[in-house]
Parts: C-alpha cells; structure tokens; sequence
C-alpha cells in the first residue's frame, strides 16, 4: 500500500492511499485534505503543490499552469498529476 502524505508548513495534515489512475487532487479530496483549485485540466496553477519527496511524472509538455522554473524547484499540479509511489506533499502554496 503506498500512501500520499498531505503537509501544511511541515506538520502533516492526513494521507491516503494511491489509486491507479487518480490524480492528487482527487485523492486529497478523499482524504479531507483541502488544496485550492480552478480550472482543474492544468491550465491555471491554481491547485499548485510541492513535492516534497517521491517522484510524479510531469506531462510532456508541461501544462500552461506549470513553469519550467517551477518544476525545476519540485512542484506538480494537483489536478493533473498522479502519483505512482509513495509521496509527501506540501500543500502550502509558494509566495
């Protein structure tokens, strides 16, 4: 069983199980962990979060709401990126 771990500045908020498939932010939402969101297909950075350990795919090309810069410093969007293996996710967003 691999398990997402939702962080708020550090402390730990919930976790949930990965399901095949099933983008972070659904998860999330199972588990009672809210993270902001709009347009839900990747196109405005709304539901931004930090990876924090473990590895997501990032969609080739990336998506309009997801810098090159961004990515480079860890972060993934929520709505469209799906965890494979146990993660840790920061859902504090960056200022």
């Amino acid at each position: 069983m691999a398990l997402l771990r939702f962080f708020r500045n550090g402390v730990i908020l919930g976790s949930a199980e990965i399901e095949e498939d099933v983008p972070i932010l659904e998860i999330a939402d199972q588990a009672g962990i809210e993270i902001p969101r709009g347009c839900t297909s990747g196109n405005c950075g709304t539901c931004l979060v930090k990876l924090i350990q473990g590895e997501v795919p990032i969609p080739d090309p990336p998506p309009p709401g997801l810098d090159d810069y961004l990515i480079e410093d860890g972060y993934i969007l929520a709505c469209i990126c799906v965890a494979d293996a146990a993660c840790d996710i920061e859902t504090n967003p960056p200022l």
